[in-house]
Formats: C-alpha cells, structure tokens, sequence
C-alpha cells in the first residue's frame, strides 16, 4: 500500500491529555487517539507533528502581507526572512494527505494560536490562486486534490452541533472548513466532545462516543485510503 502523510495539528493551550494529566485537554485526547489507532491500521504512513499551542506561529503583520503579495522573484532578503515560518507551514499542508487537527473552543471560536496558523498558510500564488482579469471567479483553491480534513473540537457547553440550541453561534469547525475549502481541502469530517463545563456523567458520555466516533472514522477512512491505492492502474 502507498503509505500517506498524515499532519497532526494540537492547538490546545493546556499541555496535558484528559484522563492523563489534571486538567489535561480534550483535544490533546482525541488526536492522539486518532493517529494512534490510524499508525496501527496503517503503520507505513508517516506523521508530521505540529503544536501551535505551545508553539504559535507569529501573526500576520504589514511587513508579511507586503512580502506574501510580492512576486517570489522580486522579494528580498528580508521578505524571503519574513515568509520563512510561513513557507514551513504552508509545505507541510501541501504535503499531507490527512490532516488532523484539534481545535478547542475559545469564546465560540477558535484558539488564536490557530487563527495564526491558517492566516499562514492561506497564500496567494501558493494555496490559493488569484487574477483579477480571470473571466467569473478570480480567485481558484491550489491546494493537491484528495486531501481530507478532520476537525477534533471540545467545548465547554453541549448543543453546538448545526441544528442544535447552539449551533448557530459554533464558529470553530466552520473557521476551519471554510478557509480550507478555499483553498482546496473540501472533505471534512468533525468529532466533539461536549459537556467540559459540567464534568459530570454527561461528558464522560461524551468522552467516551467521541472516542468511539474517532475509531469508526479511522477505520472508513484507513479502509477507503485502501481501496483508492487498490484501484489504482500499474503503470508499465
């Protein structure tokens, strides 16, 4: 089988992983979960690591979308320096074929170490296109067809779900799926655990279909990478 690259993003503030450390994160749970059990379906793909929690990409300033918007051939050194976290994010994104991504809510949204990291790799001329004398649209995703998205997410509250009593006000999964979209990465799955706020029964409910979500998702989507390589031509 083709082995797959797999990113694994954590962009939890807290360090720990619920049901290991005190006050452990959610999220951090849930991911590990999910890449662990996708190593034991699929052993040979490989797994690139990214902690824009403990680790936050700067965010974008003047200087970056000056250099971001200047042809690559015509940017300086200080540009080139400017754009160089951003290349490393933005080449890890091409590169995957899954990408993992645990995303908490932060006041009904994103964590801003997140923000930061998407602001990166949305890219003109890199991960996604633009020509403004382009007949229709001018502007057209870049990104490698094939590419899966999963979004990991806890909350504090429960009903965020689209339909439920809160859903309306649920920014994260559609911070995250919009702009991805956007540049490409279309299919996207999404797993929660609610309830953080009550710790009781109900979010060890939660934990545990959450968890059980994760290893059903694993397997369609291990059994479908499958099935792609399978069909495949052998090229003579």
């Amino acid at each position: 089988m083709q082995p797959l690259n797999i990113l694994q993003i954590d962009a939890s503030a807290r360090p720990g992983i619920s049901g290991i450390d005190p006050r452990g994160s959610h999220t951090r749970r849930l991911t590990r979960r999910f890449v662990e059990r996708w190593q034991e379906a699929r052993p040979q793909d490989s797994v690139t690591y990214r902690d824009v929690g403990r680790q936050p990409p700067s965010p974008v300033s003047g200087d970056w979308i000056a250099a971001a918007f200047t042809r690559p051939e015509r940017r300086d050194e200080a540009a080139r320096a400017c754009l160089a976290e951003s290349d490393i994010l933005v080449q890890e994104l091409l590169c995957a074929d899954l990408v993992v991504i645990g995303a908490p809510m932060y006041n009904f949204g994103l964590p801003a170490q997140l923000k930061a990291w998407v602001d990166n790799v949305v890219r003109v001329g890199v991960t996604f296109g633009f020509d403004r004398s382009r007949q229709g649209e001018p502007y057209w995703p870049m990104l490698p067809a094939g590419k899966r998205l999963v979004i990991l997410s806890s909350r504090g509250d429960y009903g965020y779900d689209p339909g439920a009593r809160l859903g309306d006000i649920n920014l994260v999964e559609r911070g995250l799926s919009v702009p991805m979209s956007y540049l490409g990465l279309t299919q996207t799955h999404s797993i929660a655990i609610e309830y953080d706020e009550f710790g009781d029964e109900r979010l060890r409910a939660s934990i545990s279909a959450a968890e059980a979500a994760v290893d059903g998702l694993v397997a369609e989507l291990a059994r479908n990478a499958a099935e792609v390589v399978e069909r495949e031509p052998v090229m003579a």
